[in-house]
């Protein structure tokens, strides 16, 4: 495996956890903002039940003839609570006072026939009962044996500041969503224009010699050269003109049409048959019936050829490579399998990754292109059926069928 790949996917890796830690962080303080103005709350509460019960002893010691506290400040603190809504109870629950509850309307117990004190005396119950099972109680001390219980809610702000967090990580994690994909958009454009301009860089540097060669050829037999080694050189002249004109392919939409899958199949199979060690068994399983499908021969063949030198190159010099073409309703497919030394199951999709090899020598982009000629040019499909360390790999394509 190259350092391309490795700094990929650490990149990703980076990435991931560098926007988890700002995730983490921000969680970390919008939570301590909330304990905090809870806390807040508390304490205000905590004075709001002081102010009454010193108002409570102020008005006792005014009916004894004695002077309290300022019972002015004290009605001051406690009508300066606007937002939190409180409750206030005598030891047996029943409710002495209310504040900032949004009672019924009235118009709605009158739709019923029914007045609105009694609506407002059950949703005041309903609500202590909920109260009685949360933390915010304060308990007030009036005098020995007269105690009365403080029950609050968490103010409007307070639950919108709950909630706002939540909102906010939504609305983060969006946003590292479209910069991520954003970015691998980028980088697959960029490297879609690298392959376009190495594709079409390579058919051109290669036409001049191609070309030379092809008018040398002309002349050899002038020369005395044996015919049998002018065909044989004619033929890998004529295999380097095809190379050349797919890779000219490559860079731009190839023509997509109706050929008949075993042809193109056979055609690739007959040319790596002769050019792989003979302890290497190569076989081909034709399909039951004839299968059309749409395709571009010179560029499908490549991708045939390219699986089956990948699959010798993964056999170490000996073993079986075995070819199969079928149809289905609406797709053809072809399978080349190996005995060669797998895959593990965790490398099933990259090793379509630029940059993937097992090999001391290459670029890794064999499959990579592989996968760009069978799914963006031909609409199809390529993967790893099954592989496994030590038990071989088959890779599967699937082609739409032509329509007849």
């Amino acid at each position: 495996m190259t350092d391309i790949y490795d700094i990929r996917r650490y990149g990703k890796a980076a990435f991931l956890i560098a926007s988890a830690a700002v995730v983490a962080l921000f969680l970390y303080f919008s939570d301590g903002l909330i304990r905090d103005l809870s806390t807040v709350e508390r304490e205000r509460m905590q004075l709001w039940a002081d102010a009454t019960k010193e108002l409570v002893s102020a008005t006792t010691l005014a009916d004894n003839g004695s002077e309290g506290a300022d019972v002015d400040f004290l009605l001051g603190i406690i009508q300066s609570n606007t937002t939190i809504p409180v409750l206030l109870t005598d030891a047996e629950g029943n409710i002495l006072q209310q504040r900032n509850f949004a009672l019924p309307v009235a118009g709605d117990d009158e739709a019923f026939g029914l007045p609105s004190e009694p609506r407002n005396i059950v949703f005041l119950r309903e609500k202590l009962e909920e109260l009685r099972n949360g933390p915010n109680v304060i308990a007030i001390e009036i005098a020995d044996g007269f105690d009365q219980y403080l029950y609050y809610e968490d103010s409007t702000l307070l639950r919108r500041l709950s909630i706002f967090p939540y909102i906010q990580l939504l609305v983060m994690l969006a946003f590292i969503a479209v910069v991520y994909f954003a970015v691998l958009s980028t980088k697959k454009a960029e490297q879609n224009k690298v392959w376009v301009g190495l594709s079409k860089e390579t058919a051109h540097q290669l036409g001049t010699p191609i070309s030379s060669l092809m008018a040398w050829m002309e002349l050899l037999p002038d020369y005395g050269v044996d015919a049998d080694t002018v065909a044989e050189m004619n033929k890998d002249v004529t295999r380097l003109s095809t190379i050349a004109s797919r890779f000219s392919k490559i860079g731009s939409v190839p023509k997509m049409t109706a050929e008949d899958l075993d042809t193109i199949v056979d055609d690739a199979v007959g040319y790596m048959s002769t050019r792989i060690s003979p302890r290497i068994s190569l076989g081909y399983n034709r399909p039951p019936a004839q299968a059309s499908v749409m395709a571009c021969p010179p560029l499908l063949a490549w991708v045939i050829e390219n699986l089956i030198k990948n699959a010798v190159d993964a056999m170490d010099g000996t073993g079986t490579i075995t070819v199969t073409a079928g149809a289905m309703p609406f797709a053809a497919f072809i399978e080349v399998a190996d005995t060669g030394k797998g895959i593990s199951r965790k490398n099933h999709k990259t090793v379509f990754n630029p940059g993937y090899t097992t090999k001391s020598r290459g670029w890794g982009l064999g499959l990579t292109l592989a996968k760009r000629i069978i799914e963006q040019y031909h609409n199809g499909r390529i993967f790893v059926k099954q592989s496994a360390p030590g038990q071989g790999t088959t890779f599967r394509i699937e082609l739409p069928r032509a329509h007849s």
